[in-house]
């Protein structure tokens, strides 16, 4: 027969009751107890002050992936919410390719968040070809509002918002966020469709940040806005034309200087390119700040699509833009220039060119369709015909690549990547046009030097057969793609014959409305929006 225990008597149970109230009262003081018996947690109370982040994962098919995020939504496991937006925010995504760079900071109930949403206004995606008869085509493939349901935010696990500051990186996963029936429109045609796709998670801000996975931004492009003397201080905004971004930057012992000799050279209303390192309410902390360019007005940065033999003119897609020749414009898309007084230069964002194992040249002479260039002028006029709008000066900036380790090699103190490219790619879809001034032995092929200041973010062997994501400058040497690595990333595969996207392209039709149509040399280009029917 079993009886009932006595809870007078001495025992098993009484000690668990011990236990159990013990717990109680811990929970109660403000901690929770794991099933494992050995971790303790704050109990989530106040707020937290919070930077958002921008990153990117894309491969070479879009050359620029614009949208306008409106709202960016956090909810915890009570159904309630929070907007981490108090404004809508213009953003640009493919020059964030591996990078970073602050959005906002703001503060948050600390709280366990299980997921996240978010609305888009406008959005667009742009992508590059030849014509049937070879010259440039440009596309650009616009939403005027997203629908709701096209826009998703993935959450690895539950986003625990706690402590004084914390970080989280937004990353818009390009190659899953637009499909495209044809790049090449010249039926007037197109099916296509945009469907933002995000990773949202949190990110590290070291106190000696050396990459983006640990808070350090590069090739942060901007005008001086105004400046704070007293502090060597000054504010930066993005060429957000539209809806400016700015960030505060602060100096020091350690920033370096190139263009100038000291913070006494920024004035308001210079174009910089900087680096730096995020800091925990959202302001950069310099560690490079160049100025290509003292006395220019505007300035232009993307890919060069085309280069004249008959005169020096060239053909290049404005990814970013700003100043006088680009007030109220956010997009200009593809625009011809005029460098024959230009300056060319090459970026001191790495510090190793003089190590490699050959010569690192950007002159006139070895310019290439698909190099990222910084352009800056001083004139206030587009011209229609040649000459062009003059430039002041050319810039050889770094890009991000995403390709197919075939071998490797090495070369003085660097392992040397051959590293294929996709047929989509800017350099061999352009570096083959005829009338132009140089072109490449093998434009679809690249060699890639690695040595001991790359940063490694792969998670990937680095070996033959798997693809990745490589940042640094590009060279033309005599007719071979060479590139200083930066920064390795895990590649995004490449993308299959556009017809393939069509099983998820929605069937949204478009219309086609010719924005401009030059002549480069004996290179003709159209400029193509298409706009779709919403």
């Amino acid at each position: 027969m079993r009886t009932k225990p006595s809870w007078n008597h001495g025992g098993p149970f009484p000690e668990c009751l011990s236990a159990l109230l013990a717990i109680i009262a811990m929970v109660a003081a403000g901690f929770s107890v794991s099933c494992g018996g050995g971790s303790t947690v704050p109990k989530l109370t106040g707020n937290t002050q919070v930077t958002l982040v921008l990153t990117g994962t894309a491969n070479d098919q879009w050359t620029e992936f614009d949208l306008v995020i409106q709202t960016l939504t956090l909810t915890n496991r009570s159904g309630n919410t929070v907007n981490l937006l108090s404004a809508p925010q213009n953003t640009e995504f493919i020059h964030l390719n591996g990078g970073i760079e602050p959005l906002v900071t703001v503060t948050i109930p600390q709280d366990v968040y299980v997921s996240a949403t978010a609305t888009v206004g406008n959005a667009g995606f742009s992508c590059l070809t030849l014509t049937p008869m070879g010259g440039v085509d440009t596309g650009t493939f616009t939403y005027g509002q997203t629908p709701t349901a096209n826009v998703i935010v993935n959450l690895d696990s539950p986003i625990t918002v706690m402590g004084n500051t914390m970080a989280l990186a937004l990353n818009l996963l390009a190659a899953q966020s637009a499909s495209l029936s044809s790049c090449y429109i010249g039926n007037g045609n197109a099916t296509f469709a945009i469907t933002p796709t995000f990773n949202l998670a949190p990110t590290t801000f070291a106190p000696q940040s050396t990459s983006p996975a640990n808070g350090k931004a590069f090739e942060l492009n901007g005008q001086v806005s105004s400046i704070d003397t007293a502090n060597n201080s000054f504010v930066l905004a993005y060429p957000e034309s539209e809806n400016p971004r700015t960030v505060a930057v602060s100096t020091g012992a350690g920033t370096e200087y190139q263009g100038i000799n000291s913070f006494a050279g920024l004035t308001v209303g210079t174009f910089v390119d900087m680096d730096g390192a995020i800091q925990t309410d959202g302001s950069i902390s310099a560690t490079r700040i160049a100025v290509e360019d003292p006395n220019a007005t505007s300035v232009v940065t993307g890919p060069v699509l085309s280069v004249s033999d008959a005169q020096p003119s060239l053909f290049m897609w404005g990814r970013q833009q700003q100043g006088a020749l680009f007030a109220g414009i956010h997009v200009i898309g593809a625009q011809a220039f005029s460098f024959g007084n230009a300056t060319f230069q090459v970026s001191g964002q790495l510090a190793n060119l003089n190590s490699l194992p050959f010569t690192p040249s950007f002159t006139a002479a070895t310019m290439v369709p698909g190099q990222n260039v910084s352009m800056t002028s001083t004139s206030d006029n587009v011209n229609g015909g040649f000459p062009y709008t003059p430039l002041s000066t050319m810039t050889l900036m770094p890009q991000t690549i995403d390709g197919t380790v075939s071998g490797t090699s090495s070369g003085g103190n660097f392992t040397v990547y051959t590293v294929n490219l996709a047929s989509y790619d800017v350099f061999p879809t352009f570096a083959v046009q005829a009338g132009q001034t140089t072109l490449l032995n093998n434009p679809s092929e690249i060699e890639v030097y690695v040595d001991s200041s790359t940063q490694m973010l792969n998670a990937q062997t680095l070996a033959a057969n798997g693809t990745f994501r490589f940042y640094g400058l590009v060279f033309n040497d005599h007719g071979t793609l060479r590139m200083d690595c930066a920064q390795v990333n895990d590649g995004v595969p490449f993308t299959a014959a556009a017809n393939a996207n069509m099983a998820v392209a929605r069937g949204v039709k478009g219309r086609v409305t010719v924005l401009s149509d030059v002549t480069v040399g004996p290179l003709r280009a159209t400029n193509v929006r298409i706009t779709a029917a919403r």
